[in-house]
């Protein structure tokens, strides 16, 4: 089969590589039909998570079709077309029976490797490194999928792959992190980051209630994207200071509540971005917490910081004494995917929301390495991408509207 693999800092390539086979009588064997580029695969491109190996296949955002099953499969059965959650779950251990599914004790066969850098470890993610599990990812023609009972959800009416897709990663995402929250009628949300994870943040506010949400991004499509389809005000950080704008907008009480929608790669103009990437080049500091530390600031008294922006390592000048002396809380972690899947497609499928309005790209999956640079690099007004493996380029339109 083909599939989209790692060779190294900025580079991607398209090989042809070994079917994936079924290794334990709990696996499926999925056809892929969409798979999705993710701003966390941009962490990978541009080294910033230890463990990658040349010829890892990438992709963590994937649905198909079953073709084979294990024999101790008994939900799904060939043919059956599935969205499949990043974080793998046995379903059976203490934490997965808690609904934390993304730090299964099971599924992670490295863990050794997390808990030297973590103290434990989280659940395995598909092509997400080898201190993840070093699973294969879904940007190939074929995947293999662990505990097939426990993670797909089947997709049993006539959505769109772009209308159903997203429930493998994003659009849970950005639900989980405003429902960290615990939106009340009337409050302020403030997103950093108005990618895709930021938008759908944006969009679940809304559906939780927010009176107002603000977008923060320097991108003119991000922003305008943020405004027209998601509803928030915005700010663009390049053309005024972010905090003062907050201030001003709430009265000088500050955001109800923050989200970190950026993580390890943030940016911004000015001392804090130079200070950061200097650090980095040094290997002194992991990350860029940037937007961590303005949410930290802006938050009102007693507000909560959710961060579903990917961190994965240390970071410095963080302002924890604003944290402890004004009763904030934080509230993190990858996703528990498996708990939104039912919940969020019903909000699909009674109208509440259509996910594909963040799709901006289809391209073949022979073309997933340009479309990395055109992720990486913000160009023709990038927000999306979804690959389609088995398809023509010819057959796609590449830049989609709305």
């Amino acid at each position: 089969m083909k599939a989209n693999c790692w060779q190294g800092k900025r580079k991607m390539s398209v090989e042809t590589v070994p079917d994936p086979k079924i290794l334990n009588s709990q696996d499926a064997i999925v056809k892929i039909t969409s798979s999705a580029i993710c701003g966390s695969d941009l962490h990978l491109y541009n080294g910033f998570v230890p463990t990658m190996q040349e010829g890892d296949i990438v992709g963590h955002e994937f649905m198909g079709e079953v073709v084979e099953t294990g024999k101790a499969v008994q939900k799904l059965k060939v043919g059956d077309r599935v969205v499949v959650p990043f974080p793998i779950s046995c379903g059976r251990c203490f934490f997965c029976q808690q609904g934390l599914t993304s730090v299964c004790e099971n599924s992670n066969p490295n863990a050794f490797l997390a808990e030297k850098m973590w103290g434990h470890s989280p659940a395995g993610i598909f092509g997400y490194s080898h201190l993840l599990g070093g699973f294969a990812g879904g940007q190939a023609e074929y995947a293999r999928v662990p505990f097939a009972d426990v993670g797909p959800l089947k997709i049993e009416n006539g959505f769109t792959d772009d209308q159903v897709l997203f429930l493998s990663d994003i659009f849970p995402t950005g639900y989980m992190a405003a429902e960290q929250c615990d939106i009340t009628p009337g409050d302020t949300i403030a997103v950093w980051g108005c990618g895709p994870v930021g938008l759908f943040a944006i969009k679940s506010a809304f559906l939780l209630g927010a009176e107002r949400v603000i977008g923060i991004d320097r991108l003119p499509e991000r922003l305008r994207k943020a405004r027209e389809d998601c509803g928030a005000t915005t700010i663009n950080y390049e053309e005024e200071d972010v905090l003062d704008a907050l201030n001003e907008m709430t009265g000088g009480r500050g955001p109800d509540h923050c989200i970190d929608a950026v993580g390890i790669e943030a940016h911004s103009p000015g001392v804090q971005y130079a200070y950061d990437r200097a650090k980095q080049a040094l290997t002194m500091e992991s990350d860029r917490p940037i937007a961590l530390r303005d949410a930290i600031m802006a938050c009102r008294n007693g507000g909560t910081v959710s961060i579903p922006g990917v961190y994965g390592g240390f970071v410095d000048k963080v302002p924890f004494g604003s944290l402890m002396n004004r009763s904030l809380r934080i509230r993190t972690g990858q996703t528990h995917v498996h708990k939104y899947l039912g919940p969020l497609l019903e909000r699909v499928q009674k109208g509440e929301i259509d996910p594909s309005f963040v799709v901006s790209h289809h391209m073949a999956l022979d073309d997933a390495p340009e479309g990395y640079k055109i992720f990486n690099n913000k160009e023709d007004e990038c927000i999306k991408i979804v690959l389609k493996p088995g398809e023509k380029r010819e057959n796609l339109q590449q830049h989609v509207t709305h």
